[in-house]
């Protein structure tokens, strides 16, 4: 346990480390995380041999719980609203037509049996969430004609319909009698209805302030996307579409305290992606690669270029896409983690086939990322798609939460200059607003007309420094007998690039002037170029 969890360390501590200059990369960073697995697996530089298929399982299926919740958590139904039909019929009809064209290449160009070419079409049917989500946001890939929510929908809902077929093969290979339509209602009914039901009795708690602190709410939320799986799963339902559903539902809606759940479920999503794609690179054996490279590559090739294209066009033919639409929902449909998963669960119940299935299956997944993962950019910018005055957050509910303004106050005392001003007489930059007055027992949401008067305290917003690989901030004690005691700060030498721009004093804070006087125990926070020297210490 202790090799395990020193191993678990240094590949998040590598990853966080590389994260910086992974979005810089042409390629995925996903990919690199299986490659990185690779490296460090049986054939790899470490020799570490893993090829426990029940952990990865485990380990994987949990994890996909988080990245669909957050998936879904993050949809904005706004945005989405006008693609949600075309989304919903390539979830469910497209994995279906994606299913059937493979299966039957699979059999008629590879000359596996029906049930074999059944089982490797339904695994590989669903278009992956979290290679969309990642490549989507990583991007910044915002599409025309709402494309980013289209693809994001489609992949965040898609994983039932292929589950559901993949279970019917493996039911088929093992003999048992499964009645399809029976299977399909009851895996989308339950899995619908329990997301549903768990994300309002959620709202419902959280509305109601049954928590004592920020941290139990936060670990409540959590407790619910497990449940969310769980439950609809032990009662025959699809917990991934319950999951989905579940965070869709929640992420509409107004909650306290939004954006710390914001903030906690991206790292534990982030954390889950790395875990996923590293654990798959540490599980597969490359040297036994080879055998299933040509099937597929060929399997891929037809996906890519032949049978996701075909499906795409018929089922998207009533909605009249441009063909640049067309073209780039084509290329999107990238294969990944669920894939992988559905083929490691068919291979723990006993799912023989020609080719090893989770070598074949990772092979296709590794060649999908590779190649239209790392394509879809340029892809969309060849057709046109790309919306250069769109961002991509903004098809996503946590923009909201987590957007680039940032609110600051200003205290009127009685010499203030802008005391018996209007707003619109005040010499205001045009990206910085007045949104706030608190004027004694009142507030007031201002306009131009609006006069200041003395003791307001003014609410004003701004858009938030983002380049903080240059600036950052320090904290300096003045410690008892140091010779800025009692100086002023226009007194202290400080570089060009340097400026104190806060005092803490005790429970004071205070925003610094020139005639600032400093006292002893006052902590200073110093803002400086990141390539500046650190200036003296106290």
């Amino acid at each position: 346990m202790n090799e395990a969890l020193l191993l678990m360390g240094c590949v998040i501590l590598l990853c966080t480390l590389m994260g910086r200059y992974l979005d810089r990369l042409a390629v995925p960073s996903l990919l690199i995380f299986i490659a990185l697995g690779m490296c460090f697996g049986e054939n790899g530089l470490l020799r570490i041999p893993f090829d426990d298929y029940d952990a990865a399982n485990v380990i994987c299926s949990a994890s996909l719980i988080f990245i669909m919740f957050y998936g879904g958590f993050g949809t904005n139904l706004n945005a989405a609203r006008p693609v949600v039909v075309q989304s919903v019929v390539l979830s469910t009809l497209g994995v279906a037509g994606t299913a059937g064209a493979v299966a039957a290449f699979a059999h008629l160009v590879l000359g596996l049996p029906w049930v074999e070419s059944f089982l490797i079409g339904s695994v590989i049917s669903s278009t992956d969430a979290a290679s969309v989500f990642n490549i989507l946001r990583s991007k910044k890939l915002a599409l025309k004609y709402h494309t980013d929510s289209l693809l994001e929908i489609e992949s965040g809902s898609n994983d039932p319909i292929s589950y559901m077929l993949t279970t019917v093969a493996v039911g088929i290979m093992g003999g048992q009698d499964v009645f399809i339509p029976l299977l399909l209602v009851q895996q989308i009914a339950i899995g619908a209805l329990g997301g549903l039901l768990l994300g309002k009795l959620a709202i419902w708690s959280l509305r109601r302030g049954m928590f004592p602190s920020e941290q139990s709410q936060t670990i409540f939320v959590f407790a619910v996307v497990i449940l969310s799986y769980a439950l609809p799963t032990v009662l025959g339902g699809n917990g991934y579409l319950s999951s989905y559903l579940c965070g869709i539902y929640m992420g509409s809606t107004k909650l306290p305290q939004k954006r710390n759940l914001v903030h906690f479920f991206d790292v534990v999503t982030d954390v889950a992606q790395v875990l996923i794609f590293f654990l798959l690179g540490l599980l597969v054996t490359p040297v036994e690669l080879p055998s299933v490279l040509l099937p597929a590559l060929a399997i891929m090739v037809f996906l890519t270029f032949l049978a996701r294209p075909a499906v795409v066009s018929v089922l998207m033919l009533p909605f009249r896409p441009s063909l640049a639409q067309v073209g780039v929902v084509s290329w999107a449909g990238l294969r990944g983690v669920a894939s992988i998963v559905f083929a490691i669960m068919a291979v723990l119940q006993g799912a023989e086939t020609r080719y090893n299935l989770f070598n074949l299956v990772f092979c296709i997944v590794l060649l999908s990322i590779s190649l239209q993962g790392s394509l879809l950019p340029r892809v969309s910018a060849k057709l046109h798609m790309i919306d250069h005055t769109a961002d991509v957050s903004k098809t996503f509910n946590d923009y909201q939460e987590e957007s680039d303004i940032d609110f600051i106050k200003i205290h009127l005392d009685k010499n203030h200059p802008w005391n018996g001003k209007t707003l619109k007489e005040l010499p205001l930059p045009s990206d910085l607003l007045v949104v706030m007055i608190a004027r004694r027992e009142e507030t007031i949401v201002p306009n131009g007309s609006t006069v200041l008067l003395p003791g307001d305290l003014l609410v004003l917003a701004a858009r938030a420094f983002e380049d903080r690989e240059n600036l950052s901030l320090q904290e300096i004690v003045v410690e008892k007998g140091h010779k800025w005691v009692g100086r002023s700060l226009r007194q202290i030498p400080t570089r060009s690039d340097t400026l104190i721009v806060m005092v803490k004093r005790g429970n004071e804070t205070i925003i610094p002037g020139g005639s600032t006087i400093l006292q002893a125990g006052d902590t200073l926070v110093i803002a400086q170029s990141s390539a500046a020297p650190a200036p003296a210490s106290a």
